[in-house]
């Protein structure tokens, strides 16, 4: 009973000095709850005694964790340059800049200076895309996945959607393409096998209902062997010998030829551009080097009936987006791909990586064990499935930790590198020069010197 009566009161409790430049609303609530706490702990006996310095560090920390942001800068030493779970793909500080002075003042997103009145806020990132790719209109929404909804939702809807059965593919976050077409209201009609699939199978297939010819490209993986598909070209032909709509869901879209071969694999919009199709989407923040968005590129008119449908005014995207993105597009237009990070880090020779993993090296020599290795790594976020590009990268090891224990104390740095080969390594595919330093910094940490 004695414990229990000497709880602090919030009011005087709050009092202390080292709560006056805090939010007091705040700190009451994490004081209440945290005096509530230790009542029901005291009760159940799991507390015999407790200090009110130790209540007013509590109180701070949670003040601390609550206020602090949850998003945290980290250095990807994984070698995988367009990663998922690390926020995709990086924007330049320079285009970052401008766009800052843009969003922090008033703007004309959705006004017409020539005209005095209300515009739209796609035309600001129209003629830069038509610019690059030749299209006829372009329309921009929040993800790829939003612009698959979209399209499928305006001119599919309780009608047909012939697809391959070897495209029905599934990303991460179980999206499923059937399973989108289903909710967006289209039917799905699978056609061919899974490894082989021909133009007949798509014709033999079309019936009144039929709106439309989809092609899927396969984000995540690959068949091969004993296999075929239909290309684009082709059912762009058949879709307008049939009076259909052909739209080609690319996932990753790319604007420039892609180093090691990979355009073998994965051939940029541009490529596709030429059969002059009715609709196709790719994302904004994968081998695009932008912010995340789904950019639909195609024929003015069924752009403009996807402007008309009521689900756009959830799907579109705001100021930021737009600059950004546009930001990025006229870098690949005037050929500054050094503007794009994402860009850059692909076409970085092996020997720069050699140079930065050296200065490392140089630096760590006497602190731990490490190896310089030639290795391979993923572009990743669902682009080039089972193609690697080549990379440098280097071995750590400090004291006598495993390579888990390794990975742990990294990570816990805000450094995410891999194990491989039963070995730690930080990939520099991914790493910036100017990041060298805190890696220094961190492994003298780790070695406690």
């Amino acid at each position: 009973m004695f414990l229990l009566k000497s709880i602090p009161k919030v009011d005087k409790f709050i009092q202390d000095k080292r709560f006056d430049d805090l939010a007091t609303p705040l700190v009451v609530k994490i004081t209440q709850e945290v005096l509530q706490d230790l009542r029901e702990k005291i009760l159940d006996g799991s507390v015999t005694s407790f200090s009110e310095e130790e209540l007013v560090q509590t109180v701070l920390q949670k003040y601390d964790k609550l206020t602090s942001p949850s998003l945290q800068r980290l250095i990807n030493a994984t070698g995988v340059i367009v990663h998922t779970n690390l926020g995709r793909s990086l924007i330049d500080e320079k285009a970052f800049d401008r766009v800052k002075a843009l969003v922090t003042s008033y703007n004309d997103l959705e006004y017409d200076l020539a005209k005095g009145k209300r515009g739209e806020r796609y035309s600001h990132i129209s003629d830069v895309i038509r610019e690059v790719l030749g299209c006829e209109d372009v329309l921009i929404v929040n993800n790829n996945a939003s612009a698959v909804f979209l399209i499928l939702n305006t001119f599919a809807k309780k009608k047909e959607v012939i697809v391959s059965r070897g495209e029905l593919v599934e990303i991460g976050g179980s999206f499923r393409v059937p399973d989108v077409m289903r909710h967006s209201g289209a039917k799905l009609v699978e056609v061919g096998t899974t490894n082989k699939t021909h133009l007949y199978d798509y014709e033999d297939n079309i019936t009144k209902k039929t709106s439309m010819l989809m092609k899927v490209h396969k984000s995540n993986y690959s068949i091969e062997g004993f296999s075929s598909e239909v290309e684009y070209a082709e059912l762009v032909h058949l879709a307008k010998e049939k009076g259909l709509i052909d739209y080609y869901d690319m996932g990753s879209g790319h604007l420039v030829d892609l180093p090691y071969g990979l355009d073998q694999h994965e051939p940029s919009v541009l490529r596709y551009m030429q059969h002059e199709p009715s609709l196709l989407s790719f994302s904004g923040d994968k081998l695009l080097g932008s912010v995340q968005a789904g950019i639909i590129v195609g024929k003015k008119e069924y752009i403009a009936k996807l402007k008309k449908n009521q689900l756009l005014r959830m799907l579109r995207v705001d100021k930021l987006t737009l600059a950004l993105l546009e930001e990025s597009i006229t870098s690949v237009l005037l050929g500054k791909m050094d503007e794009v990070p994402t860009l850059k880090m692909l076409f970085t020779h092996t020997d720069e990586l050699r140079k930065n993993a050296l200065s490392l090296q140089d630096a760590i020599s006497d602190i731990c064990e490490s190896e310089l290795i030639e290795t391979r790594t993923v572009i990743g976020g669902g682009t080039t499935p089972n193609r690697t590009i080549p990379s440098i990268a280097l071995t750590i090891r400090i004291k006598d930790y495993k390579q888990n224990k390794m990975e742990r104390l990294f990570r816990e740095k805000k450094i995410i590198g891999r194990i491989e080969r039963d070995k730690f390594l930080l990939d520099f595919r991914a790493i910036k020069k100017d990041q060298i330093g805190q890696i220094i910094k961190v492994v003298k940490e780790i070695a406690d010197v």
